[in-house]
């Protein structure tokens, strides 16, 4: 902060000797000037850190000034001084973007507070979140190691994308490297929790004793909104949404809606669109889905699209929760559809239900692994967030949003599973008829090393309640940042996948996701 440039900009410059000289003790270099006019002329020939811009000045007042110093140097910080607490005037001031505002008399501590805030936002930042996090990090370490259950393993995650999040607003990167660290130590408990719970949740008698897991989603947060008095009810899937991407997504979205309630839940193994989607639409697991609709399910070594039957389970569903209510499905897969939802979205408003399935965050992971432009535009999590959240503000998505927030409704976000980067190849050997899904494989006579402690093994698909495909059928699993790789041609797929975004294993990043329940704020 020592010997930033200040130029001090009013008409009673002489009156505030004392401030400027407190400054220039404080080791600021401090330039003033009475006018407007003069004030603009050093702003074309030099280069200051702050402005101090009186607002009430004789002749060019000081939003004039302002909208000429955004012109010269629109990233110039620029504190507004002013005696008047007119209403009016303040805002005048805020809508043009001024970086602070105070009210006369100020105090030199003010002055001195103020060009802290800009000139060192950043640095006292970092040293806030490193202390805050070194101070967590103990704590987070010990909960590894306690008898978590599965509301334990969502805080523990939420907290790591809590200070995930706050690490990538920092300069400083050297706790970084712990967190990416903390973070990988997570996983690797995490797998091992699952491994040993959740063959257990799916056959408990007690739902209380297990998460909320994909076939409960519509029953246990949609459904009960039915009867609540909105207009119209919407459930919005997004496909393959981690956790941190909706985080991202949060700030864009709380604008327009409040969020009423924001939980995690559990996506079923394996964490894979033709598994997970059709639980949560069909309300089942994947193996009763196969056993009742033999005609719309495919199992993995079978040609075709395999989640193109969602809207008939999803009817199902509703006939059998006996809901007398109108509805409507929509898969959107290309920006062109969504433009067209969204024109159309508020003659959607007669049905009490209205399901979308958004696609696009799942079509960026498989874009990133298979284009080289978009794996360098989002090389690591932080850049893949940053890439999601800029599609949501252009996207025709938000524009629906924008259209339902003035109408009486409820909303509900959710995903089927999330993704994660995968880092380290481990060998598994099949025959053709074995999935070609990086994170779990599902065949027989597979070949792996039945040892390893990242491999999750369900010998007996309908232990899992899923679906049988041949006598021999073997699901496993990948855990932490695995991925499987063939022998033949081992070192060239090993390059090409490692470090993209996969899913259908088990990892925080693809479990545990986020459900959200928003009403509108200017309804």
């Amino acid at each position: 902060m020592s010997n930033a440039k200040i130029l001090w900009v009013d008409d009673e410059i002489d009156l505030l000797k004392a401030h400027i000289m407190f400054l220039k003790e404080k080791q600021f270099d401090v330039s003033s000037a009475s006018n407007g006019i003069d004030a603009l002329e050093m702003i074309k020939q030099d280069t200051f850190d702050i402005v101090f811009l009186d607002e009430q000045m004789p002749g060019m007042d000081g939003l004039s000034v302002l909208s000429e110093i955004q012109v010269i140097a629109p990233n110039m910080p620029v504190i507004m001084i002013t005696k008047s607490e007119e209403e009016h005037i303040m805002e005048d001031a805020l809508g043009a973007q001024i970086t602070d505002y105070l009210i006369k008399p100020v105090k030199p501590s003010q002055i001195l507070l103020a060009c802290k805030k800009i000139l060192e936002n950043k640095r006292l930042i970092t040293q806030k979140v490193n202390s805050g996090y070194q101070q967590d990090f103990r704590n987070i370490a010990m909960q590894f190691f306690e008898h978590n259950d599965y509301n334990d393993w969502a805080d523990i995650y939420r907290k790591l994308i809590y200070w995930e999040g706050k690490m990538e607003e920092n300069e400083d990167k050297s706790m970084a490297e712990v967190l990416s660290n903390q973070f990988s130590e997570a996983n690797t408990n995490f797998g091992r929790f699952v491994a040993q719970e959740y063959l257990d949740w799916l056959h408990t008698q007690d739902p209380a004793n297990r998460p909320i897991l994909s076939p409960d989603i519509l029953p246990l947060t949609t459904f009960p909104q039915l009867d609540k008095g909105y207009e119209s009810v919407f459930f919005l899937l997004v496909d393959c949404l981690r956790y941190d991407q909706w985080k991202a997504f949060e700030s864009i979205i709380s604008e327009l809606y409040y969020i009423d309630r924001e939980q995690a839940y559990y996506g079923i193994l394996p964490t894979a669109t033709q598994y997970s989607r059709n639980a949560i639409f069909a309300g089942m697991y994947p193996m009763h889905i196969a056993e009742r609709f033999p005609q719309h399910w495919l199992n993995d070594d079978e040609d075709g699209g395999k989640n193109k039957h969602e809207e008939v389970f999803l009817e199902s569903l509703i006939r059998r929760h006996r809901l007398p209510i109108k509805h409507s499905y929509h898969k959107i897969i290309s920006n062109e559809e969504g433009k067209s939802l969204a024109d159309n979205i508020l003659n959607l408003m007669h049905n009490d239900l209205n399901v979308i399935v958004y696609n696009f965050i799942d079509l960026l992971s498989h874009s990133r692994t298979e284009m080289n432009i978009i794996r360098e535009l989002a090389p690591n999590e932080a850049a893949y967030r940053s890439i999601s959240r800029s599609w949501l503000e252009y996207s025709p998505l938000l524009e629906v949003l924008r259209k339902l927030s003035r109408r009486n409704v409820k909303i509900i976000i959710t995903t089927d599973h999330g993704t994660v980067r995968v880092k380290r190849p481990t060998r598994i050997i099949g025959d053709r008829s074995t999935t070609t899904n990086l994170r779990y494989k599902q065949g027989k006579n597979l070949n792996y090393d039945e040892n390893a402690k990242h491999v999750f093994t369900v010998r007996r698909p309908e232990d899992a309640l899923l679906p049988r495909s041949h006598v021999s059928s073997t699901y496993v699993f990948a855990m932490e940042d695995y991925f499987f790789a063939y022998p033949n041609n081992y070192n060239y797929y090993v390059n090409y996948y490692k470090d993209t975004f996969q899913h259908g294993g088990i990892s925080l990043e693809e479990m545990i996701i986020p459900i959200i329940e928003l009403t509108p704020k200017n309804r």
